[in-house]
Formats: C-alpha cells, sequence, structure tokens
C-alpha cells in the first residue's frame, strides 16, 4: 500500500464521517456560542489579559459612541509608529530593539542594545551536524514543515528541555529568535537542491550583522544586498514581530504553554498555527492574484482593474474565493498602520528597483479595492489595506522566494511568542480550558449482534 494513497476504504469511511459530523450554522446562534470566537460584530472574545501588545481600532466620542478610529498597534505601551520612527531618523536596524523591548518590557539604551545584539549573535549556529542530519538528509518541500521538525529536534540537544524556569525559557527563546533565520534558509536551500536541482549554497551568518542583513547573506548565491533592502526587511520584521494575545498562533502559544509543556513544543504549536493559509499565508496569495491579473487584463486602464475587482468578488476571477486579497482585517477598520507603514518603504524600494508601475497598480488596488468591497458586501466596518497587502509587493521586489514568506513571518513572530510564554508562565498558572457544548442527543448502545 503506497503511504499517501486514499483507498476505497478510507473514501468511504471518510463518506460516513461527513454525514455523521454536522453541525447547522443556526445552532450557534442558539446556543449564544461566538464562533471562532468572534461576536456578531467580528469583535474578539476576550480570553486572557496582557501586557505585551495592544491594538486599538474603535475609540467611544463625547456622545459616549463606538466609532472606527486610525488603527494602532502599540509593543509594551509603545505606539509602533514610534518606534519605528525612532530607528529610522537613527538610520539602524530595528529588530533587535523591538525583541528586547518584547520580551523585558523596557527600551534598552545604547550598551544594553549592544549586548543584547552581541548575544543573539552568538546564540546564531546549529548544533553540529544538524544541518546535515536534519536538513539535507530528510529535505522537505514546505519550508514551515522544516521549521517545526527543526525546531522539536531541536529539544534532542538540549540539556535541559522540560525547564520552564524563567531563566531557561529566555535562554531557549533567545536561541531560537537567533537560529530561526537559519533554520529557515537553509530549509529552502536544501529544498531548493534536492527538489528542484539547483546548486546548494549553504553560507555561514555574519557576527556583525543583523538579523535581517544574515537573512539576506544567507539567501542569496552572492551574499549581497544593499542597504536599503536590509532595512526594509528589518522594518517588515519589526511590523511582523508581535500583534496582540488574539492572533490564532500566539493564542495556542498561551493554550499550549499553559499545560506546562517544553519551550520547543510551544513554539512547534505556534508555527502549526502560522502554517495555515487563514493566518500566516495571505502576503503570498495577494502576490499571486496580482499576478494573475495582469495575466488576465491590461493593468494600465483603471476600467479593466475595476471588473477583475468584480470577477473577484462574485467568485469569477483568480481562485474563486471571493475575496480581494490584503484587504481588510479582523479588527481594523480606517488603516492598518502596519500597511500605512510598509506603503512608504514598498514605494521607495519600488524606486530602486525600478518597479514603480508595479506599485502604481498597488496603489490604484488600494484606492478602488475598500469602495467595492463595502458596496458588495455591505460591512459593519471600513475595509482598508492590511499589513499583507505591501508586504508580499516588498518580498517579491527583494527576491525573496514564495516558499520563504511564511517562515519570514515566523522569523519575526518568535519574537512575540516567546514574549508571550513567559508571560503566560509568570502570570496565569492555570492550564487553559474551554467550554463546548454538546448538541447531539443521547443514543442507546446495541450489542454489536443487533446492530
Amino acid at each position: 500500500m503506497k503511504y499517501s494513497e486514499i483507498t476505497p476504504y478510507i473514501a468511504e469511511m471518510a463518506e460516513i464521517s461527513n454525514r455523521n459530523n454536522h453541525i447547522e450554522p443556526q445552532m450557534y446562534l442558539h446556543h449564544k456560542v461566538n464562533k471562532g470566537l468572534r461576536d456578531m460584530n467580528g469583535n474578539g472574545v476576550v480570553t486572557g489579559l496582557t501586557e505585551v501588545s495592544k491594538i486599538m481600532a474603535k475609540t467611544v466620542n463625547e456622545n459616549g459612541e463606538t466609532v472606527p478610529c486610525e488603527g494602532q498597534l502599540c509593543y509594551r505601551g509603545i505606539d509602533v509608529r514610534d518606534l519605528v520612527n525612532g530607528f529610522r531618523s537613527d538610520d539602524r536596524f530595528g529588530f533587535e530593539e523591538t525583541v528586547y523591548l518584547l520580551l523585558f518590557s523596557e527600551l534598552p539604551d545604547k550598551d544594553r542594545l549592544e549586548k543584547f545584539s552581541k548575544e543573539l549573535s552568538k546564540y546564531r549556529s546549529l548544533p553540529k551536524s544538524f544541518v546535515r542530519d536534519m536538513i539535507l538528509k530528510a529535505p522537505g518541500k514546505d519550508m514551515m514543515n522544516i521549521l517545526s521538525r527543526c525546531v522539536l529536534a531541536l529539544y534532542a540537544y538540549d540539556d535541559n528541555p522540560d525547564d520552564i524556569t524563567i531563566p531557561n525559557v529566555l535562554r531557549q527563546s533567545m536561541q531560537l529568535i537567533a537560529m530561526f533565520p537559519l533554520l529557515a534558509v537553509y530549509g529552502y536551500q536544501s529544498y531548493r537542491h534536492y527538489h528542484r536541482g539547483k546548486s546548494l549554497h549553504i553560507r555561514l551568518p555574519k557576527p556583525q550583522f543583523s538579523t535581517a542583513e544574515n537573512f539576506l547573506h544567507l539567501l542569496r548565491k552572492t551574499g549581497e544586498f544593499s542597504e536599503l533592502e536590509a532595512k526594509i526587511l528589518d522594518l517588515s520584521m519589526v511590523l511582523h514581530a508581535e500583534h496582540g494575545g488574539g492572533n490564532n498562533s500566539t493564542f495556542t502559544t498561551h493554550v499550549v504553554t499553559s499545560s506546562g509543556t517544553d519551550t520547543y513544543s510551544s513554539v512547534a504549536a505556534a508555527l502549526g498555527s502560522l502554517k495555515g493559509p487563514r493566518h500566516g499565508g495571505a502576503n503570498i496569495k495577494v502576490v499571486e492574484m496580482f499576478e494573475d491579473m495582469k495575466k488576465s487584463i491590461n493593468v494600465k486602464k483603471t476600467g479593466e482593474i475595476e471588473d477583475y475587482l468584480k470577477r473577484l468578488l462574485d467568485k469569477q476571477a483568480f481562485d474563486n474565493a471571493g475575496l480581494i486579497y490584503g484587504m481588510g482585517h479582523a479588527v481594523y477598520s480606517l488603516s492598518d498602520p502596519r500597511s500605512d507603514i510598509l506603503k512608504e518603504c514598498a514605494k521607495a524600494l519600488s524606486k530602486e528597483k525600478g518597479r514603480e508601475e508595479e506599485y502604481a497598480l498597488y496603489e490604484t488596488v488600494a484606492k478602488l479595492a475598500p469602495e467595492m468591497i463595502a458596496e458588495k458586501r455591505k460591512m459593519y466596518k471600513g475595509v482598508s489595506a492590511n499589513v499583507d497587502f505591501y508586504s508580499g509587493l516588498i518580498y517579491k521586489m527583494l527576491n525573496i522566494p514564495n516558499e520563504l514568506y511564511t517562515p519570514l513571518f515566523a522569523i519575526s513572530r518568535i519574537a512575540g511568542w516567546s514574549a508571550h510564554r513567559i508571560e503566560e508562565i509568570q502570570n496565569a498558572g492555570k492550564i487553559i480550558r474551554p467550554a463546548y457544548i454538546n448538541v447531539l442527543d443521547d443514543k442507546k448502545y446495541y450489542p454489536l449482534e443487533e446492530r
């Protein structure tokens, strides 16, 4: 029997499973259960407390009414716009400073930042023979799967894997933050060589490079990159590093951590969540959607762009999902602050790369889509471009392969996951155990010969 074969028996049993497992949508309303932990207005059900970050998309006006406002994202109480403006005005990299802020809830001074960055650099290596045994000998086709199994394998190399005291978890977290770019890029190089027949390039990181610089250095055949490329990638990583405790992978981190399990299992679970296309793969969809658009219509004609967007919403174009990818967010309405910042970066990068026309196309869609979606869907809140809309374009202009888009998200978000894991260990102390309502009537048991 072939390992991956769906046999006639399995197909038959799947039909039985489909027939016997169906919960009617109205049952959620009847039992007052918020499906997906979202109420009828799309607001998340409160499941915990955090000091790591805050998202704000609504405010209360002078009449006591809740109204949409420009989106705000804060890391440890600091507006991410101020954080970004701070390191950009100094013309320096910001990801390491952001990691420090998320882990320790304060901004480092110059000496602390330098020492922290050097400590991360020391951890930017893998155990002896790890690349050979865990990556090159088992080349995979999905980089998120490679990341997950590498993280779980690192458990075996740790002398204290199950120690969940804060010093040990902090050590593990810093190691994983430092190692993630290596695991992702080496996994991709292995895939590229063994599955696509390309030359194999395994390059060592440079201790003087930042996380973003090392990612580009490890990825590219020549190891070369421009300062603007590295600075924009670094900024993108800062904006992906954390986004409240309510997103799926971070909530997964809290849930799994609350059981008392080890750091490697917790991070692997978060990676499994992020791998899902409803969470971590949206920027790939944005790029693919635009590629389909350019093949299907004359993108220099606004009327044809409008018609294409209408067909997208009517499930008659691209993947027939009825979505304009990169538009709208579960929380933000008027604006996504991350998108606003990346928009400026995408414009600057398009000039360096000579791709102003492509950027202009994105801008046109960003202007047309919100109004068309609001009219078609009768939205209860505003719609605007989200972080995935411009990040996909930026990664494309940086010549980052599609296979690394979601891993790059993970390379950034491991910072937030680590901060939330430490917070859960320090403050919660109870296993997270939600309640489900059984909606199936009791059945009588019949002996085998009577069935």
